[in-house]
């Protein structure tokens, strides 16, 4: 038994993903006192993540290692409908990315926080927050409940950090609003899989109906025999009456149809700008803040400047013990990520409804382009020279973005 747990921590994060982690470790290097709790027996399981990380935005917090790195990529390719394709490399300086291995990656960051002096504590399951009696959720928490080993325990506590994940907890039970319209979840089914043949420096993205409503298939390899292969689709198509289960199986029989299966996951990732952070002196990140790409879904590095920002604001609040100081917080999201999420949360409505033929043209237009000039301002040049419908949607949206920016 754990009779070393103490009575009060300046800071509880609950959730030691990347974002708990990188929150907890920022605190903690500032000087708070910090407990980091984790329901699972580990960081870093179940693994719920395509694993894809660009090496510009995992650098900023973290050596890369070769213990948690699969493989390096340095292009991806896109797949229309028809089956056509292109190739675009990753722009800027250190232009790859990496698959992980999120078991080890998570980690890694979470022994990174301990070394910093955060307490991490696993098995230990947040089951609400503490409060005066008869205190209800406009007031501010004095601490958390969570079971550890059979037997409960409360601690008290300055700030609550919550970082558990897109079904956030802590967040309900603070007041803050973190439902999500079945349209702004990406529903999510993936296989790590054995026995193919893929280059392994090359992630592909297959785009349109022809393979999926409202999404995409991936396939990121993790060595030249083993990828994960995944399928991620907005809550509105399964109103089609097909799971995201019934595409990647469909995706599997086609292009996999050898492959053996050692590992399935299922979940959900929010695909909405998120914008309620904090209410009193309870704060949310990652997941649980809504902060993953409305696009894309990834979420890995957002988290993790979700944290670093979440992190310094809670230990500055608590040096100046002026709590107003924690609105800064989403502030300095919105500076950082904010106004460009909710651009491509609008972006991503729109490319839902591309039609597959639409789709097929602009892959038929970047293709035209040398690859030597390849760019994201060219390909957007290509794409809609000859569609004024879709040069007229997407500056209606970057007007749009900039009027609530």
């Amino acid at each position: 038994m754990y009779n070393d747990i103490e009575k009060f921590y300046d800071i509880v994060v609950i959730g030691a993903g990347p974002a708990g982690s990188t929150a907890a470790r920022f605190a903690a290097e500032a000087g708070c006192k910090v407990l980091l709790l984790e329901r699972d027996r580990e960081p870093g399981i179940p693994v719920r993540c395509a694993e894809g990380v660009s090496h510009n935005g995992i650098s900023q917090f973290i050596l890369p290692d070769p213990r948690w790195i699969c493989t390096k990529v340095s292009s991806a390719r896109f797949h229309a409908p028809n089956g056509e394709s292109c190739d675009l490399s990753f722009p800027g300086e250190n232009s790859f990315g990496y698959i992980l291995d999120r078991r080890v990656f998570d980690r890694s960051l979470a022994d990174l926080a301990v070394s910093k002096g955060v307490r991490l504590l696993t098995k230990a399951d947040a089951v609400g927050l503490l409060r005066d009696k008869n205190s209800d959720e406009t007031k501010a928490t004095k601490g958390v409940i969570f079971r550890h080993r059979k037997a409960i325990y409360q601690v008290q506590c300055s700030i609550v950090i919550g970082a558990d994940g897109v079904e956030s907890q802590v967040g309900r039970w603070a007041g803050i609003d973190t439902c999500l319209a079945l349209d702004d979840i990406y529903s999510l089914a993936q296989y790590t899989v054995n026995n193919i043949n893929i280059q392994n420096d090359i992630c592909h993205f297959y785009l349109g109906k022809n393979y999926i409503p409202s999404g995409y298939i991936w396939v990121f390899p993790k060595s030249s025999s083993q990828a994960n292969i995944g399928a991620g689709m907005c809550g509105n198509a399964i109103r089609e009456g097909k799971s995201v289960l019934y595409y990647l199986d469909k995706f599997m029989h086609k292009n996999f149809p050898k492959a053996s299966i050692n590992c399935s996951i299922f979940g959900g990732e929010p695909s909405k700008a998120g914008h309620d952070f904090v209410k009193n002196n309870v704060m949310l990140v990652g997941d649980a803040a809504q902060q993953a790409d409305p696009l894309t879904g990834a979420g890995i590095v957002q988290g993790m400047i979700g944290g670093k920002y979440c992190g310094e604001t809670a230990a500055k609040a608590l040096k100046t013990k002026d709590f107003s100081l924690l609105k800064e917080y989403p502030d300095k999201w919105e500076n950082h990520l904010g106004k460009n999420q909710r651009f491509m949360y609008l972006l991503r409505n729109k490319t839902h409804k591309l039609l597959d033929r639409q789709l097929n043209k602009i892959m038929a237009s970047i293709r035209k382009i040398p690859r030597e000039e390849l760019s994201l301002a060219r390909i957007f040049r290509e794409t809609v020279f000859d569609d004024p419908a879709l040069v007229a949607k997407l500056a209606t949206d970057f007007l749009i973005a900039k009027l609530k920016a």
